[in-house]
C-alpha cells in the first residue's frame, strides 16, 4: 500500500480553511485582550504587537511544536500532559522578550497560553464539528513517518477489545446503526462476527490472562482471598503484576515484537502504556510512544474539553434517569462523572492515537487495546440504556479512525474487533430483597464471628488503580528504609557482639561473672515466660466466657487479616472463605460446622446454585431442588444448571480445581424470561459469575481467516485462535 504524499482525506477546501484561520487567529486576539483586563501579568502597549504575536505562535506551534514535543517527552509524559503548558509560557515569554509592547511576567506565564489554548483548541472543535478531515489533518499528519525507510512486507494486527460488551447486544448495534462503520464491514462480508464463551469467572482478569498469555489458572473471581498468604485479598487489578509472574511462560500473544495499551496483562512485551501488571513500574510510565499524543502542540488541550464535556454528559444523564424513573438504577457516587471522563474520553484518546502511530511507523506486529468505556458505563446505566449505545457510536468513530489510517500506512494490518465478555442486566441483590449479600450470608452463621467484607464496585477498583504507582513508589522507599536500617542495626550489634567477645576473651574473670549473669537472666525469663503463660491462659478464658455478650458492632473488621470469615463479590458471583483452617472446607465440613448455611443459601429465591467440594462425591452444584455431581457429570432431582447453558458444568468444573477457590461459590439467580442477575455489587449491568449475555463475548474477524464452526470455549482457546493468525503472518516474512 502506497503512502500518500497527500492523502486526499485531510484535503479540504482552501478557502475554508483560510476562513478556519482567521476565525482562529481573531478569537486568539480577544483572548489576549481578556488577559490583559484580567490583570495578572500580560500588559499590552501596542494593538499591532497582538496580532504579531498570535500569528508567530501559530506558525512555532505549526512547525516546530513536533520537534519541541520530541525533545521535551519525558517532561510532558511525567507531568501527565500539563508540561505542554509550561513550554507554551515559555514560548510566549521568550515572544515577549523579541515582539515590542507586550510585557509577560507572573501567573501570566502559565494562565495566558493555557486560556488562549483552551479558546483557539474550542473554537476549533466548533468549527470542524462532525467534521473527520480536521482530526486527520491535525492527527495524523504530525504523526507520518519521515526517516523511515523500509517496511515490513508482511500484516500486522490490530487487536480493540470492547470491554464487556456481548455478542448480542453488538449485533443489535450494528442493526440499529449505532455502529455504522462495524455495519459496513459486516454488509460489506469483509468481516464475520462469531462468539466465544468465558470462563465461569466472566471478568476482565481471567479472561485477559487466558487471551494475552494462554493460562488463567487459579483466577476466580475479579478478587479472591488466599488462606496460606496471611488472608491477603487478591485483586485482579492491584495485583495485576503478581498475577502475571504466576500465569506467564514468556510466550504470550505479544511477545513477539507486540504493543500493549491500557491492559490488565502486558501479554509479555515491555511496549505498553497504561497496562496495570506494569504499572508499577515508574519507568515502564514512559515510553517513546507517547510522542504520538503530544505531537500536536493543541491535543491535550481538546482531550481536556472533549473530557469535561463528557463530565456534563453525565450530568445530563443522571437528570434524565431521575427525571424519567428510569429502573433499575442505581446512586452514583460524585466522583463517578470523573472516572467515566477518563476511561470514555481520555483512554480513548490514548489508545486510538498511539495505535495510529504504531501503524504508521510500521514497527510493531501485534498492538492489543482494551477500550473500557462501554463496561464502565453499561455497569452504571445499563446494558442497553441510551447511555451505553451512544458510548458504542463514539467507540465506533474511533474504530473508523484506527480503519482509515491504513490509508497513510505503507505496511497492511489487519484489524479486530473483539470483546473479553459481557453484561447481564438486572436490579441489585439489595435493591431486590432490601439487605445486601453479606448481610444475609451474616444471619446463617453463628453470631460471634468475625467477618470482612468487600463488594466495591468498578469505579472503586479503577480508584484504586491510579492510586497504585503512588503506593508501589512509597511502599519501595519504605522498604528500601527499612533494609538500610535493618543492615545498620546488624553492624552495630556485630560491633557490639566483638567488643564483648574480646573483652570476655582479656578478662576470663569478667567473662565468668558476665555468662554467670546471663544465666541468671535466663531463669528469670523462664519464671516470667511461665507467668506470662498463665496469664495468657487466663486472659483466652475470661474471653471465652465473654463471647455471647458480643455486640453487633463487633462482628465485622476493618481488616482480612482479623476476620474468621469474608465474604466477596465479584457481580453475581459471591464467594465465602472461612479464613481460620487453611485447607479448602468440604461439604461435609461446612454442613457439620456452619449447618444452616448451604440449606439458607440454596432457599433464597435470590440464589441460583452453590457450589462446594464433597471429601465423598467431589465437587458439588446445589441448588433448591437439585445436585449436580460435576466429577460424574450427573445430576439428581432438577438440573440446577439448566438455564446456565450447556457448557456451565463444563466451566464450574475447571473452577473448583482452583486451589485459592473459596469454601462456597454463590451463583445468583437467573431469569431467561426477563434476561436478568441480581448482583451482589451495586451495579446494574454486571458480570463475573454465570447467567445470560455476561459470558457471551464475541469475536469480529477478516473473512479471509477462515475460522471453523468449533465452538470457542474460554479465554485461553481465543488465545490459541488468535496465536495461529499471528503465527500465519510471521511465517510470511521476508
Amino acid at each position: 500500500m502506497k503512502l500518500h504524499k497527500n492523502p486526499p482525506l485531510i484535503r479540504s477546501s482552501l478557502f475554508r480553511n483560510v476562513i478556519r484561520t482567521i476565525v482562529l487567529w481573531f478569537c486568539e486576539i480577544l483572548g489576549f485582550l481578556l488577559i490583559v483586563h484580567m490583570h495578572i501579568g500580560l500588559t499590552i502597549s501596542q494593538g499591532f504587537s497582538v496580532v504579531l504575536i498570535v500569528f508567530l505562535l501559530s506558525v512555532i506551534n505549526s512547525l516546530f511544536w513536533p520537534i519541541l514535543s520530541k525533545l521535551f517527552l519525558p517532561f510532558i509524559v511525567y507531568t501527565v500532559g500539563f508540561g505542554t503548558f509550561i513550554i507554551n509560557g515559555l514560548l510566549l515569554w521568550l515572544l515577549s522578550e523579541i515582539v515590542p509592547g507586550i510585557i509577560i511576567e507572573g501567573y501570566a506565564i502559565i494562565i495566558a497560553p493555557l486560556i488562549l489554548s483552551f479558546i483557539s483548541t474550542g473554537v476549533s472543535i466548533l468549527l470542524t464539528m462532525n467534521d473527520e478531515t480536521n482530526y486527520y489533518r491535525s492527527v495524523i499528519r504530525n504523526k507520518l513517518p519521515q526517516t523511515i525507510k523500509t517496511y515490513k512486507k508482511y500484516p500486522g494486527i490490530i487487536i480493540l477489545e470492547i470491554d464487556g460488551l456481548s455478542q448480542n447486544v453488538l449485533e443489535e448495534a450494528i442493526a440499529n446503526s449505532y455502529m455504522p462503520t462495524l455495519k459496513s464491514w459486516v454488509e460489506s462480508e469483509e468481516y464475520k462476527i462469531k462468539g466465544w464463551e468465558t470462563d465461569y469467572s466472566s471478568q476482565t482478569g481471567a479472561s485477559q490472562a487466558g487471551i494475552l498469555h494462554g493460562n488463567n489458572e487459579n483466577i476466580p473471581a475479579f478478587r479472591w482471598v488466599e488462606k496460606d498468604n496471611d488472608n491477603k485479598i487478591m485483586v485482579s487489578v492491584k495485583d495485576a503484576s503478581l498475577i502475571e509472574k504466576r500465569i506467564s511462560n514468556g510466550k504470550g500473544l505479544l511477545h513477539i515484537n507486540g504493543a500493549s495499551r491500557s491492559n490488565l496483562f502486558s501479554g509479555d512485551t515491555d511496549n505498553v502504556l497504561l497496562t496495570y501488571s506494569k504499572s508499577h513500574e515508574l519507568r515502564k510510565f514512559y515510553n517513546r510512544h507517547w510522542y504520538y499524543m503530544f505531537s500536536n502542540s493543541t491535543n491535550f488541550i481538546r482531550i481536556l474539553i472533549l473530557y469535561f464535556g463528557d463530565i456534563l454528559k453525565e450530568i445530563y444523564s443522571q437528570l434524565k434517569h431521575e427525571l424519567l424513573d428510569i429502573q433499575p438504577r442505581i446512586s452514583k457516587k460524585w466522583d463517578y462523572m470523573f472516572i467515566r471522563g477518563l476511561t470514555n474520553v481520555i483512554i480513548n484518546e490514548v489508545n486510538t492515537q498511539t495505535i495510529i502511530g504504531d501503524m504508521l511507523t510500521g514497527e510493531t506486529d501485534v498492538v492489543y487495546a482494551t477500550y473500557l468505556a462501554y463496561d464502565e458505563i453499561a455497569h452504571h446505566s445499563g446494558v442497553r440504556d441510551d447511555d451505553s449505545f451512544g458510548v458504542l457510536t463514539s467507540l465506533d468513530t474511533e474504530i473508523k479512525r484506527i480503519s482509515m489510517a491504513k490509508n497513510y500506512a505503507k505496511r497492511d494490518y489487519k484489524i479486530i474487533i473483539q470483546s473479553d465478555h459481557g453484561q447481564t442486566n438486572g436490579a441489585t441483590f439489595k435493591q431486590r430483597y432490601n439487605e445486601t449479600f453479606e448481610e444475609y450470608v451474616r444471619k446463617l452463621l453463628p453470631s460471634d464471628m468475625k467477618m470482612y467484607s468487600e463488594m466495591s464496585s468498578e469505579e472503586d477498583r479503577l480508584k484504586d488503580k491510579f492510586k497504585e504507582p503512588i503506593n508501589d513508589s512509597k511502599n519501595y522507599i519504605k522498604d528500601k528504609t527499612e533494609k538500610i536500617k535493618v543492615k545498620k542495626d546488624n553492624v552495630i550489634n556485630s560491633v557490639k557482639d566483638t567488643e564483648i567477645i574480646t573483652h570476655m576473651q582479656e578478662n576470663t574473670v569478667i567473662g565468668q561473672k558476665k555468662r554467670d549473669q546471663i544465666k541468671e537472666k535466663v531463669k528469670d525469663y523462664d519464671v516470667i515466660h511461665k507467668s506470662e503463660k498463665i496469664n495468657t491462659k487466663k486472659a483466652e478464658l475470661m474471653n471465652y466466657i465473654r463471647k455471647h455478650n458480643i455486640n453487633k458492632d463487633d462482628w465485622t473488621t476493618k481488616t482480612a487479616k482479623e476476620a474468621e470469615v469474608i465474604v466477596l463479590g465479584s457481580g453475581n458471583l459471591g464467594l465465602i472463605y472461612f479464613t481460620k483452617i487453611k485447607k479448602q472446607l468440604s461439604y461435609e465440613d461446612i454442613k457439620k460446622f456452619f449447618p444452616d448455611l448451604i440449606p439458607g443459601l440454596i432457599k433464597h429465591e435470590g440464589i441460583g446454585f452453590v457450589m462446594v467440594n464433597s471429601e465423598e462425591l467431589g465437587a458439588l452444584v446445589i441448588g433448591e431442588e437439585g445436585i449436580y455431581y460435576l466429577d460424574e457429570d450427573k445430576f439428581q432431582g432438577k438440573n440446577p444448571l439448566e438455564v446456565f447453558g450447556e457448557n456451565a458444568a463444563m466451566h464450574l468444573r475447571k473452577s473448583s480445581k482452583f486451589y485459592n477457590g473459596p469454601d462456597v461459590w454463590v451463583n445468583s439467580f437467573y431469569n431467561p424470561e426477563t434476561n436478568e442477575v441480581a448482583a451482589f455489587e451495586e451495579l446494574i449491568g454486571s458480570h463475573g459469575g454465570l447467567g445470560g449475555e455476561q459470558s457471551h463475548a464475541f469475536i469480529m474477524y477478516p473473512s479471509e481467516w477462515n475460522l471453523t464452526d468449533e465452538k470457542i470455549l474460554g479465554s485461553e482457546n481465543l488465545h490459541k485462535v488468535l496465536m495461529k493468525q499471528i503465527m500465519k503472518y510471521q511465517s510470511k516474512k521476508i
